[in-house]
């Protein structure tokens, strides 16, 4: 059997490559652009102005220009979230910058009602949820699934969105740490914070005292009041903050919903922060919202350093011009 014939190589003589001058190529890194290091005592610009300026951390700069713009332009910045980034501590600082003016709307999964909601009943959440599966007891604290879908029910009845009816409930109870509730503040402040809720998806909803109709009647008017947010979105931002699937997938109907009915929604920027890059946020965040105008960036990291990261970021950009309720 005769053996395939293989084409023949040579080594090619490198004699003849062609170079060109150091000099007259384009480079896209330079010293000026390197970090500084820093040095005892430096305030928090001085560290920020000394992050290297390039990728992220050019981007994370960029990301808070645009925030303060946005509200330096009385425009929108709407931070849609899942319970993430309450279980790692940073309600105090979603609250501040609510206070502070720059976070105009909050919209968050079902789950954060719940952590929320521990947080400002007693100072504490998360449980151990293996532990908790094998005993057959996970999700099964009484108060909070009792508590908690009595103010859906209630508010559903007096034509409340979720959020605001655990807003309400949290307001007007005898809650010891009220001050530490996202919901509350935004009742509060009177800001939207709407709740998005996969019926199943919570621990509320395996407890005798769930309705279903009220669950969905609420989280509906809350939809649709997003929607309504998201139609002044024009110049505006809007932060994915540790939300994989549920946020994203809300959004991008909102936002599809304000575009429908006629509202501009071109020029806006998209932000996707979490410590992985999922599918949903990169397309129904970053890349489709803006195909035909705005800009999108991408954060990646560590919600419980990032986040005060930006926070820091924006209340030193701001600075005089920030009020605080």
């Amino acid at each position: 059997m005769a053996r395939n014939k293989r084409p023949k190589f040579f080594l090619l003589d490198l004699k003849k490559i062609k170079t060109v001058p150091l000099a007259g190529r384009k480079s896209k890194v330079e010293l000026e652009l390197a970090a500084r290091p820093p040095q005892p005592g430096d305030s928090f610009m001085d560290f920020w102005n000394g992050l290297p300026n390039v990728l992220a951390a050019s981007n994370i700069k960029r990301v808070v220009e645009a925030i303060a713009r946005a509200r330096e332009n009385d425009r929108p910045v709407v931070l849609g979230m899942g319970a993430h980034p309450i279980k790692v501590g940073l309600s105090p600082l979603i609250i501040d910058l609510m206070r502070r003016g720059i976070i105009t709307a909050v919209a968050t999964n079902g789950a954060a009602i719940v952590h929320d909601f521990e947080l400002a009943f007693m100072g504490r959440t998360s449980e151990d949820v293996a532990e908790e599966l094998c005993k057959g007891t996970f999700g099964m604290a009484r108060e909070t699934g009792l508590f908690l879908n009595r103010a859906i029910k209630k508010g559903a009845k007096d034509g409340l969105g979720l959020g605001e009816s655990i807003g309400a409930l949290i307001t007007g109870g005898r809650f010891p740490f009220k001050e530490k509730s996202i919901f509350a503040t935004g009742y509060d402040l009177g800001i939207p914070a709407t709740v998005h809720v996969t019926m199943g998806a919570d621990i509320i909803h395996m407890h005798p005292s769930a309705d279903g109709a009220s669950i969905g009647e609420a989280t509906m008017r809350d939809f649709r009041l997003f929607a309504s947010v998201l139609s002044q979105l024009e110049g505006g931002v809007y932060i994915n903050l540790g939300s994989a699937v549920v946020m994203p997938e809300v959004f991008l109907k909102a936002l599809t919903v304000a575009r429908n009915l006629g509202h501009e929604t071109k020029n806006i920027t998209t932000v996707n922060m979490d410590f992985i890059q999922h599918y949903r946020p990169r397309e129904n965040v970053l890349m489709r919202p803006t195909l035909r105008g705005g800009i999108s960036y991408a954060l990646t990291g560590h919600h419980e350093i990032m986040f005060p990261l930006l926070a820091a970021g924006l209340i030193e950009r701001m600075g005089k011009n920030l009020s605080q309720n």
